[in-house]
This record gives C-alpha cells, sequence and structure tokens, in this order.
C-alpha cells in the first residue's frame, strides 16, 4: 500500500532564508530562537511547560539536523534517528512569505507572480473599493482601513461594532483583507456572505486571500476570536498536487483550512476542528481511513495564529510539545508503503519584532518504513516536496521541483 501523509506546522522556520534580508527577516528563526529561549529559562510558564524544549519525537525524525541544514546553528538535541527517518530543509522561491504562497509551492506550484498588497496608511484600501465593499456587502460602512494585529483591532473597535454594525476590516503585511465580525449580533453566515462579495471585489488587485474572522463576547475584555475563520483564497492557476491525484482518482484529505487554501480544488473531504489536538485528532481518523494512493494533508495552524503573530514565546514552545507527545500516535500508525513528511509553510518568530511572518527555510523531516532514509540535504524549492509526494504514489513528474525519494531509498510505487 502506498499512501502519503503531509503535515503543515503552520509558521515553523528553521532559519536561514537565502533572502531574508529583502524582506526585513535576516536572522529570524522560529525553531532556533525558541530553543534558545527555553534553554535560557525564558519560556517557563507554571501551568504550561518549563526547562529546555522537549520535541523527541521530531528529534528522531531529524529536527536538529535540519536545523543545522538550514542555518548551520549548533542545536543540540540527545536523541537517535528512527530507522528510515529522513531530514533536510527547504528555500522558498516564491515571492510572498505568506500561507497561500507556502502550501501551494509545497504541492508543487511556486508562485512566480507578485501579490497584490494594500499599503501601510491609513486608510489602507483605495476609497473605490471602501465605497464598493459598503454597497455591495449592504453594510453602513467599515472599521479599521488599516494595518493592525487581529485580536488588537477587535478590542479597539469591537464595542462600536456591536453597536453601529460596520464590520472591522483590516490588512496586514501579507496579501489580504482580513474582516472581523461579531458571530451574534453581525450574523456568522452574513460575515461569510460579505468575504465571498469582498473576494470578487479584490480580485482585479490580486489579493491572495480574504479571511472571515467571526468573535464572541461583548466587552473589550471579553472578546475572543472562535473557531469558524473561513479563508477565501485566489484559486492556483495551475494544476497541483492535490489536482494530479484527484483526477488519477485518488482521495485528497483535507485537515483544518487546507481545503480554503487551495480554493476547495483538488479537494475529496475535508476535516475541520477547533485547536492543533483536536486537529490531531482529525489527522488520525483520516490516517486510519486512507487507501491506496490516498494522501493526507494537514495544516495545524495555531502554532501561527496563536502564538507566533502574538509573539507568545512560551506559548509557541508548549504548542511544539504537545504536538510532539502526539506525533507518537501518528507514527504508529505508519506502515510498509507510507510515507509521512512534517514540513512548514514561512516562519513566525515569536521573538522577532512586529507581528507578521518571518522569511525562513522549513524543515523537512519524515519517515517511510522500509526505506534507508538520510539527509536529502538543502532542497531549492518547497515544491520537492510535492513532486517527492507525487513520485511516492506513482504519478509522472510535474512541472516545478524534483522527487528525492530516490536519495532517500525509494521508488515510485504505482497507486
Amino acid at each position: 500500500m502506498a499512501r502519503a501523509f503531509l503535515f503543515v506546522l503552520d509558521s515553523f522556520g528553521i532559519g536561514g532564508a537565502a533572502d531574508a534580508e529583502r524582506y526585513g527577516d535576516a536572522g529570524a528563526n522560529t525553531f532556533g530562537h525558541i530553543a534558545q529561549a527555553c534553554a535560557e529559562g525564558r519560556a517557563d510558564r507554571e501551568g504550561l511547560r518549563g526547562g529546555p524544549l522537549a520535541v523527541p519525537n521530531m528529534v528522531s525524525l531529524g529536527l536538529a539536523h535540519a536545523a543545522r541544514t538550514a542555518a548551520g546553528l549548533p542545536i543540540s538535541f540527545d536523541a537517535p534517528l528512527l530507522a528510515s527517518s529522513f531530514h533536510g530543509a527547504a528555500q522558498e522561491v516564491s515571492s510572498g512569505k505568506d500561507t497561500p504562497s507556502g502550501h501551494w509551492e509545497i504541492a508543487g506550484l511556486p508562485v512566480r507572480f507578485d501579490w497584490g498588497y494594500f499599503p501601510d496608511t491609513v486608510p489602507a484600501f483605495p476609497a473605490e473599493l471602501t465605497g464598493a465593499i459598503i454597497r455591495e456587502g449592504k453594510v453602513p460602512g467599515i472599521l479599521g482601513n488599516c494595518h493592525a494585529p487581529g485580536t488588537e483591532i477587535i478590542e479597539r473597535f469591537g464595542e462600536e461594532h456591536i453597536r453601529i454594525g460596520k464590520p472591522i476590516c483590516y490588512t496586514s503585511v501579507d496579501s489580504v483583507l482580513q474582516i472581523a465580525a461579531h458571530e451574534t449580533h453581525f450574523g456568522l453566515e452574513r460575515l461569510y456572505e460579505l468575504c465571498l462579495t469582498v473576494r470578487r471585489l479584490v480580485d482585479p488587485l490580486k489579493i491572495g486571500r480574504v479571511i472571515a474572522r467571526p468573535f464572541v463576547g461583548e466587552t473589550r475584555a471579553t472578546f475572543q476570536r472562535t473557531h469558524n475563520r473561513r479563508d477565501y483564497a485566489v484559486p492556483p492557476p495551475e494544476p497541483t498536487l492535490l489536482d494530479r491525484l484527484t483526477e488519477r482518482g485518488s482521495k485528497v484529505v483535507a485537515i483544518g483550512k487546507i481545503g480554503d487554501i487551495f480554493a476547495h480544488r483538488g479537494i475529496s473531504e475535508v476535516r475541520k476542528a477547533g485547536g492543533n489536538m483536536a486537529m490531531f485528532d482529525k489527522a488520525l481518523g483520516a490516517m486510519d481511513d486512507a487507501g491506496d494512493g490516498d494522501l493526507v494533508f494537514a495544516n495545524f495552524v495555531d502554532f501561527d495564529t496563536e502564538f507566533g503573530h502574538r509573539r507568545d514565546v512560551a506559548g509557541y514552545a508548549g504548542a511544539l510539545e504537545a504536538f510532539d507527545r502526539r506525533l507518537a500516535e501518528a507514527l504508529s500508525r505508519i506502515g510498509q508503503g507510507d510515507l509521512l513528511i512534517l514540513t512548514a509553510d514561512h516562519g513566525n518568530d515569536p521573538t522577532w519584532r512586529g507581528t507578521d511572518h518571518t522569511r525562513e527555510r522549513i524543515p523537512v523531516i519524515g519517515i517511510g518504513p522500509g526505506l534507508k532514509g538520510g539527509d536529502i540535504g538543502l532542497r531549492p524549492t518547497f515544491a520537492d516536496i510535492g513532486e517527492t509526494v507525487a513520485d511516492h504514489l506513482g504519478l509522472a513528474p510535474g512541472r516545478h521541483g524534483s522527487s528525492f525519494l530516490a536519495t532517500i531509498g525509494g521508488h515510485a510505487r504505482t497507486a
């Protein structure tokens, strides 16, 4: 049986990007700086975690080796490598450091065009766009209209939003327009409908995503975003690994926001839940259900939204340790002919300035029982991940990237 499992730890970069200076991120290293903070006692939190970072299962797959490949940092963890495990790092060639660019490239389609962005001004949106949102979205106006962190802008405008019914619209350095609205007072379905309208309006501007950001609570002190977020992404301009698999008749099970990222193209089934641990439960269930030639593609978003953007080092470390403990359950489900890859889509160094993503290389670690495993080195594009999965599942080579399956002792299988 040939099955593939691709787990994306959203924002878990490992530093060293050759072009990081271009993005103002020279020196950023999500994993490296979290590990350093833990070792120095700066990521201790009572009731959550303490001491050095403990991720033995990922270390046994070669995480420390991958970190050295990416950035040359001597991150020391005392754990032997599992037989048939492999490790390396990958450099992004897409022009952005955002979620769609990273995931599309992982799935074999680098983003060669430039996304549209909104300027860091007030207002951030062109007057024509704002007018169209109000008119076609049938809202009395908008609040925000600026660059802002999501939790902060909800605290700032949430009470006014409840009083007067104007949605909170904001952006960031990513190619995105986010809309926050109260699930009850504004309405969840109404928020989704508004986002669909705005998705159409920003298409000419090449904006990558419109994101619905629902929240609950009645006051600044009690506002809380919910797990009913929904992303409305531009469809990939070419077939991805997912399209190639579903066209062949294989099943692609999307865990978390994977379906949204690919505009639900090439997706057989979506399974969602709130939070990394609930998402892991969904991923394990999909692994149990996967058949010959199938792919389970999972995104674990909390690392990014809950801890990276909020610059919460202890929270990020605790989330990594919780994920690592659950990883043992996934490893127990890997059999002969299976391939498991853990990776990331970009960085979000919680020790870095600001609140935005960081341009970093990503880990490419995993296991395939029966493979010789070993070092896959520094891959020149994330697309090598998708091409390796394609090779493993018996697909013909795609247009971008190169498989490293032969390097780790594998060969194409017929699904």
